[in-house]
C-alpha cells in the first residue's frame, strides 16, 4: 500500500506524537504489501527515499512539470498534493515498520526491517528467471532516455528500428532481473505481462506491443502515452471538472473497466495517476495503464490479497474480501474528485485514511455538491456505498442516467454479474421467484433500460425468449485469453448447462434483479410496499412455518419456530411484510443462524 507525500511543514510535538502512534499502533495497519510493487516504474529520484513502498504512477507525465518526474525523497517537496483538497501540502505519514518488512520479506530481503530491498540474496537460488520472451530486444528497438524510475525498475522512451515496428516510439517498461528475488516477484511480472497481452485493444487500454527479456532484464514495449496523467489535468484545471467534462472522463473509464470486469480482471489500483493521455490534444483519449497489481477473479470467488492506494482503496479489501467491486469503489472515489476537487476519505496518516474509508460518510453539503446536479450525487453515491453488494457495475454505471440523458453512442457491454443472479434465481425457491416477480414489476423505465439492454446482448430468438446456452454465447462474443486464465468461461459454461426453461423478458428481470443494489437506492421502502402489496394479490398464501422452512431447504439443526415465527402473520399465516423482504434477499443458514 503506498504512502503519499507532501511537502513538510512545521507541527506541534503533541500532533507528531499522535501521528507517530497512529500510524504504528491502528490495527488495521497489518496489512501485506502490493503484490507488484517489484517491478513498477515510478518516478525518477535524485536521492533514496527513506519509504521504499512510496508507489507513485509506472508511466511518469511527459509534462514538463509532472509530479512523476519531480524528486521524491523524505526531504523533498513533489509537486503532488495529497490533502483532502487537490491544493495544498501536508506532512507526509509515518511509515509503518510492518508494512516496510512484509513488502522486504516479499521480495527477499534478509533483513525484513530494513527500508531498501537488496538486489539479491540467498532467496534467489533455485529461482527461474525465464519467461519465454523474445531475445531480440536490441535488434528491434533503440533505447532512450530515461523517463521514470522507480525502486525496482524504470521507463524509458525508445524507437523501433526495424520491421513493423520501424519508427514508432514506444514506452519500455524496463525490469531488472536482478530485483526479482522472490519466486512471487516473478510471477508478477509473467502474470502482468499476460494480462497486458490478452487485453490490449480496447482503445481506452495502453497498447501493449511486445514482451522482451535478456539475462538481465525484462523489457516490456508498451504504447507511449504523451498527454500526461489525468492527476494533472485535475491540477491544471483547478482541482475539479464541470459536469460534462466529467462525464467524458468517467465514461471512458467505465468502458475500459467493463472490459475487464468481463474477462474476470480486477485491476485493484484505478487512481487518476493510473490513467494517461494519448496526446496533448484537448480531445485526446484516456488510457489506463499499470496492471502490475491486477489479478484474475471469477464472478463466485473473492480475493483476500490487500492492495492498491490507500486513498482509494474499497472497505472490503481492508476486510480481505473482495472481488471486481473494488474497481467500482475506486472509480466513486475519482468521480468524486472530479466533480468538487476533495478527496471523500481524508486523514493525515494513512491509518487515519483507512479508519475513514471503513466508517467515515463522504460529504455532499459543502460547496460545490449543493449545486450539482441529482443524477451526479446519486451517481457518486451508489459507486462509494460501503456495502459492495449494494454498489453499481461497471455496465449499471454505464447505463446511469446522469450519462446516458447527456450523451449519445454509449456502448453498454455484456455485464458478468448477471450470470451470478441468474444462477442464483433458478437455484431459488418457488416463492421467492413469486416474489422476485413482484419487485421487478415495480421497477421504472429508467431501471428497466439496463435490463432490457442486457437482455437485448444475450440474442432472444424471434419469439423474444432466451436459453441458457445465451449466457455463454454472450461472454464467448468478446472472450480473450484472459477469460480462460480467469476462469470466467469455465463459469459461463457451468451456468450455459443449467437445465431451465427459456426466459422471456419478464421472467429475466425477475432473475436478473439485484435486490441489493435495490435496497442501495432512496426509493427501496417504495419499491418493497408496492411489491409487497402485488405479492399479496397474487403470490401470498397461508403457509405453515415447516412447509416455509421445506420451501427454504433449511436443514433440521436449525432453530425453525424460533427464527421462522416473524415471517408469517398469525392473523391469517401468509408471509408477513418482513419475510417478504428477508425472502427477497434470499435465505441460507448463515442467515438464520444470524437471525
Amino acid at each position: 500500500m503506498g504512502l503519499c507525500h507532501g511537502k513538510p511543514i512545521e507541527t506541534s510535538r503533541r500532533e507528531r506524537e499522535r501521528e507517530r502512534e497512529n500510524s504504528t499502533n491502528e490495527e488495521i495497519l497489518q496489512l501485506p504489501p502490493p503484490p507488484s510493487s517489484s517491478h513498477h516504474h515510478h518516478a525518477p529520484t535524485k536521492s533514496s527515499s527513506k519509504f521504499p513502498f512510496f508507489s507513485p504512477s509506472p508511466l511518469p507525465s511527459f509534462f514538463k512539470n509532472s509530479p512523476a518526474n519531480s524528486t521524491v525523497s523524505s526531504n523533498s517537496t513533489p509537486l503532488r498534493t495529497p490533502l483532502r483538497i487537490f491544493k495544498r501540502p501536508f506532512p507526509p505519514p509515518s511509515p509503518a515498520k510492518h508494512i516496510r518488512a512484509l513488502l522486504a520479506r516479499r521480495h527477499g530481503s534478509v533483513k525484513p526491517n530494513e527500508a531498501t530491498i537488496p538486489e539479491g540474496s540467498e532467496c534467489e537460488v533455485g529461482l527461474d528467471k525465464s519467461f519465454g520472451f523474445s531475445k531480440h530486444f536490441v535488434t528491434n528497438f533503440e533505447l532512450g532516455q530515461e523517463v521514470g524510475r522507480g525502486h525496482f525498475g524504470y521507463t524509458c522512451s525508445a524507437k523501433g528500428k526495424k520491421g513493423s515496428f520501424k519508427g514508432l516510439d514506444v514506452a519500455v517498461k524496463v525490469i531488472p532481473k536482478s530485483k526479482m528475488t522472490t519466486a512471487i516477484a516473478i510471477e508478477d511480472v509473467r502474470r502482468e505481462v499476460k494480462i497486458l497481452r490478452a487485453l490490449t485493444g480496447h482503445k481506452n487500454l495502453v497498447q501493449f506491443y511486445e514482451a522482451y527479456e535478456d539475462e538481465e532484464n525484462v523489457y516490456v514495449v508498451m504504447e507511449l502515452c504523451k498527454g500526461g496523467e489525468l492527476l494533472d489535468k485535475i491540477l491544471s484545471r483547478g482541482g475539479k471538472y464541470p459536469e460534462e467534462d466529467a462525464r467524458v472522463v468517467l465514461i471512458q473509464i467505465l468502458s475500459v473497466v467493463a472490459y475487464c470486469h468481463l474477462q474476470g480482471v480486477v485491476h485493484r489500483d484505478l487512481k487518476p495517476e493510473n490513467f494517461l493521455f494519448s496526446s496533448e490534444d484537448e480531445n485526446s483519449t484516456l488510457k489506463a495503464i499499470d496492471f502490475g497489481l491486477s489479478d484474475y477473479v471469477k464472478p463466485d470467488e473473492r480475493l483476500n490479497d490487500i492492495v492498491g492506494s490507500a486513498y482509494y482503496v474499497a472497505p472490503e479489501v481492508l476486510h480481505r474480501s473482495y472481488g471486481t467491486e473494488a474497481d467500482m469503489w475506486s472509480i466513486g472515489v475519482i468521480a468524486y474528485i472530479l466533480l468538487c476537487g476533495s478527496r471523500p476519505f481524508w486523514a493525515r496518516t494513512e491509518s487515519g485514511i483507512f479508519r475513514a474509508v471503513l466508517k467515515a460518510d463522504p460529504s455532499f453539503d459543502e460547496a460545490p455538491w449543493p449545486s450539482l446536479s441529482a443524477d451526479a450525487k446519486d451517481f457518486v453515491k451508489r459507486l462509494l456505498n460501503k456495502d459492495y453488494r449494494k454498489r453499481l457495475t461497471a455496465a449499471q454505471a454505464l447505463s446511469h442516467p446522469w450519462l446516458v440523458n447527456h450523451l449519445e453512442d454509449i456502448k453498454i457491454p455484456f455485464d458478468m454479474i448477471i450470470h451470478k443472479l441468474i444462477k442464483t434465481y433458478i437455484c431459488s425457491s418457488s416463492l421467492r421467484k413469486s416474489a422476485l416477480g413482484a419487485l421487478a414489476k415495480t421497477l421504472t423505465l429508467v431501471q428497466l433500460a439496463y435490463l432490457r439492454e442486457q437482455f437485448t446482448l444475450l440474442g432472444p430468438n424471434k419469439s423474444g425468449l432466451i436459453s441458457m446456452q445465451n449466457f455463454k454465447t454472450a461472454v464467448l462474443r468478446s472472450a480473450t485469453d484472459a477469460s480462460k486464465d480467469s476462469r470466467v468461461l469455465d463459469y459461463a459454461n457451468m451456468v450455459s448447462s443449467i437445465q431451465y426453461r427459456k426466459l422471456d423478458f419478464e421472467e429475466f428481470c425477475a432473475a436478473a434483479i439485484s435486490v441489493h443494489q435495490l435496497e442501495g437506492m432512496d426509493t427501496w421502502e417504495q419499491h418493497a410496499r408496492r411489491a409487497y402489496e402485488l405479492f399479496e394479490k397474487d403470490g401470498n398464501r397461508p403457509i405453515m412455518i415447516e412447509e416455509l422452512a421445506s420451501e427454504l431447504g433449511l436443514s433440521p439443526s436449525v432453530p425453525i419456530h424460533v427464527v421462522l415465527q416473524d415471517w408469517i402473520r398469525h392473523s391469517d399465516g401468509k408471509l408477513s411484510f418482513l419475510g417478504f423482504v428477508r425472502l427477497l434477499h434470499g435465505v441460507s443458514s448463515r442467515t438464520f443462524h444470524k437471525a
